[in-house]
């Protein structure tokens, strides 16, 4: 089953009985699923399994359901705000799906973002700290990207990110729904990052935190909204196109990431002609096929020009010229979050 026709069972859009049996099934491995994260996580709450603590101060980015929250610009936007105050920051994360090379889509695309940070990635987060705090310029702060239920490393700050176009994962804990654990994860965290507010509506939004809030009264004022906004358009070669080129042409769709309908959401707030797309799963690798696959399907739709994510233009090659990347900057709606979080970043020490 690909991932398109998952969404669409777990959602409930798919219907019939043969969808409900389905559902059903996996509704009895979900409960498997939660039992076993629930005594993980009371395990590490009751500190029955050890929990390890960095010489340097870690921060955590992470999330409560599988797919695309926006991560790894969060991650490269915290990284240049504690550069602005003088820190020297350093990522770890787990590395999933890397190439041959060793590094993934994620590293390649901080690359671009923060170049100035390095980055180590392995499956034991603890081993990635200690990596880079043995290398000759050690940083004095660590970010670690998707680190929410990696509990092992002790961390002074948890950042929660929610997609507002999905917040909670259908309610429902994997494999019936998206939640890697119970919502009450929520109450380890110190700030809420709701990301792709944009795309939702004002009550949308209210609903949302009036939820969380629900579930975690402590993070009260400590709920932030971000927006994922199109500044530019990046070839493969690393060259930078003006975005009123797309707007300009028909264009074509493709990605391999957790959350395409976002995408897709973003390239139409932006007034694109969209002709079709072309969905692959979450850190899929582009063969040549794949690509010559996509051409053909843009041809036949009349599209000009693929547009694609930053993440999945890092493993296309650079002679590929008909493949843009959208570029995104990370904004605050209201400045005031933007100030609460440098404030944030201040404390840890």
């Amino acid at each position: 089953m690909n991932q398109a026709r998952f969404l669409r069972l777990i959602s409930g859009e798919d219907r019939g009985l043969w969808p409900a049996a389905l559902r059903g099934m996996l509704t009895v491995a979900s409960c498997g699923y939660g039992c076993a994260t629930s005594i993980r996580n009371t395990l590490y709450d009751y500190r029955l399994l050890p929990i390890h603590t960095a010489t340097v101060p870690v921060i955590s980015v992470g999330n409560l359901t599988t797919g695309g929250t926006g991560k790894t610009p969060v991650v490269a936007l915290l990284c240049q705000l504690l550069l602005l105050q003088g820190r020297q920051p350093g990522i770890i994360s787990r590395g999933y799906r890397a190439a041959a090379d060793g590094s993934n889509d994620e590293k390649k695309v901080l690359e671009l973002l923060v170049p100035r940070v390095p980055h180590a990635q392995h499956p034991d987060r603890r081993s990635g700290a200690q990596q880079l705090l043995s290398s000759s310029n050690p940083p004095d702060v660590l970010v670690m990207d998707d680190g929410l239920q990696h509990r092992r490393l002790h961390r002074q700050l948890d950042i929660v990110l929610l997609d507002a176009t999905c917040p909670f994962g259908h309610d429902r804990l994997l494999p019936r729904g998206l939640l890697r654990e119970s919502l009450r994860g929520l109450r380890r965290a110190q700030a809420v990052l709701i990301t792709r507010s944009s795309l939702v509506s004002p009550t949308a939004l209210l609903q949302i935190q009036e939820r969380i809030l629900q579930i975690a009264p402590q993070l009260s004022n400590r709920i932030l909204q971000l927006d994922f906004q199109p500044c530019s358009l990046r070839r493969a070669d690393g060259a930078t196109v003006p975005l009123q080129t797309a707007r300009q042409r028909p264009v074509y769709l493709m990605s391999g990431i957790g959350n395409p309908a976002a995408f897709r959401s973003t390239c139409e707030s932006l007034g694109l002609e969209i002709r079709g797309s072309s969905w692959f799963p979450d850190h899929h690798h582009f063969s040549s096929q794949d690509l010559q696959t996509t051409r053909q399907a843009a041809d036949a739709a009349g599209a000009e020009l693929i547009l694609t994510t930053l993440k999945d233009l890092v493993k296309i090659p650079p002679d590929e010229t008909r493949f843009l990347a959208l570029d995104i900057a990370a904004t605050f709606p209201d400045p005031a979050d933007e100030e609460f979080l440098l404030q944030l970043l201040r404390t840890v020490t």
